[in-house]
């Protein structure tokens, strides 16, 4: 999933001198963003407020959308480095294409997981013969410096475990929920987990102290630690939970993120998570070259152009503003 800002601000994210060391609730509203020509998205992060929890550094909510006569979602082309991104639907199809050579489409429930590593480039769209409604997120993860360099690659994990409770599913995306393990690549302590909850389900999920957290709601009516989330808003948590007290007062689903908090201070421009200004610049230089970030093959139209860079230094300084 790209960023397709045209005038995109450095989030400047990273470091644990914001790290809420203690339970709270904190809501997130989202801002609204165009992504192409039919899809509007629901950005929770970065956040005027917050920019991080744990490694997860960036969260779109989209839909349920009637694309029925619509082309649906279409992303061209377009660079990522530093970060991996989790693609995840709850309605429709996403066709994937990046320079590794992948080809893939990914469906309700199923993970699309993509590390760019020092260099990679992808486009996302709707097939042409697609499902009525699309529905889903889309997420980054930071990558950490010891691995920010890595070879790029793309994993597709159909099945996964989940976590069952009376009146809970949860499928869990990314690393580990109370002893149920994804089979994608994480490079930090982080979790991720699609859960689904009945209509007056009232179920405690087990959490890790030492881990920060935030609730995006997708669906339905659902209440966190008591407090009531609305579709495409977000509940940051904090850390110091042992446990999630959640009420469904409908069939509901939100996804559980959640991690270690991130030590390193991060710019994010754009497509890019980097540590500096001139690595940033390289990477926007490389791309507009065409070089170092190979080619999507197959998508019928032109790679997405980079922005310019803002006249103001790019400099990490933290996880909120």
């Amino acid at each position: 999933m790209s960023n397709l800002d045209r005038a995109p601000a450095p989030s400047l994210c990273g470091g644990r001198g914001f790290v809420v060391a203690e339970p709270v609730r904190e809501l997130l509203s989202p801002r609204r963003v165009r992504l192409g020509e039919s899809t509007e998205v629901r950005r929770l992060l970065p956040n005027l407020g917050r920019r991080m929890i744990g490694a997860w550094a960036f969260v779109d909510h989209y839909g349920p959308d009637d694309i029925a006569d619509e082309p649906g979602m279409q992303v061209p082309p377009h660079p990522h480095i530093g970060l991996q991104t989790v693609s995840w639907l709850h309605e429709g199809e996403v066709l994937h294409r990046d320079s590794t050579g992948s080809l893939q489409t990914i469906r309700p429930r199923q993970l699309g997981l993509m590390t760019s590593g020092r260099a990679i480039s992808h486009s996302e769209e709707s097939p042409k013969s697609h499902a009525r409604f699309l529905h889903g997120a889309q997420l980054w993860v930071a990558l950490p410096d010891e691995h920010r360099h890595t070879a790029p690659k793309f994993e597709f994990h159909p099945d996964l475990p989940e976590v069952t409770a009376p009146g809970l599913k949860a499928t869990v995306i990314l690393g580990d929920l109370d002893g149920a393990s994804s089979p994608g690549t994480a490079f930090t302590p982080i979790v991720g987990a699609d859960l689904a909850l009945t209509r007056g389900a009232d179920v405690r999920v087990p959490l890790e102290p030492d881990f920060e957290y935030g609730v995006l709601a997708m669906s339905g009516e659902v209440h966190v630690d008591g407090v009531p989330v609305l579709p495409g808003s977000m509940l940051y948590l904090g850390c110091g939970r042992t446990d999630l007290p959640l009420r469904a007062e409908s069939d509901a689903s939100i996804m559980l993120l959640g991690g270690e908090p991130f030590a390193e201070e991060l710019i994010m421009w754009w497509n890019f998570v980097g540590r500096t200004q001139a690595e940033i610049e390289q990477a926007r230089e490389d791309w507009t070259s065409g070089s170092r970030f190979g080619e999507v093959k197959g998508y019928d139209g032109a790679p997405l152009p980079a922005p310019e860079l803002p006249p103001v230094p790019l400099k990490p300084r933290g996880r909120v503003r």
